[in-house]
């Protein structure tokens, strides 16, 4: 029965390509963070890249971006982000922390009044 898509994995891929991404995942990554990257890369792998090759090293650092942009807050160059955002595209992610960036806290600080000098 290998190579037949095995009832309740991600995506409807196969044991083999299952267990080929979770040789992936880091070794502290949480379970909520792999779980959404593992399905960035199980999306984006037609027959899983070689061991060590560019195409799987970029697949990797893509799936690192998304969700470090995603979980963490990163930004990235306009490109990569934008590269990135399209792989990911159709991922639902409901649990992902909601931040607030310095630019919207300057905002709220101006508009109420507040002064940031120390004087």
């Amino acid at each position: 029965m290998a190579g037949k898509a095995a009832r309740g994995e991600p995506l409807g891929r196969t044991a083999e390509e299952v267990a080929w991404a979770e040789a992936l995942r880091g070794a502290c990554e949480p379970e909520q963070h792999w779980r959404h990257r593992r399905e960035f890369l199980l999306r984006n792998v037609g027959r899983p890249p070689a061991a060590g090759s560019a195409e799987l090293q970029r697949l990797v650092s893509l799936s690192m971006v998304w969700a470090n942009h995603v979980f963490l807050g990163c930004r990235y160059p306009p490109q990569v982000m934008e590269k990135a955002l399209e792989m990911a595209e159709g991922i639902q992610v409901s649990d992902a922390p909601v931040r607030t960036t310095r630019d919207e806290l300057v905002a709220k600080v101006k508009k109420r009044g507040i002064s940031s000098s120390n004087g």
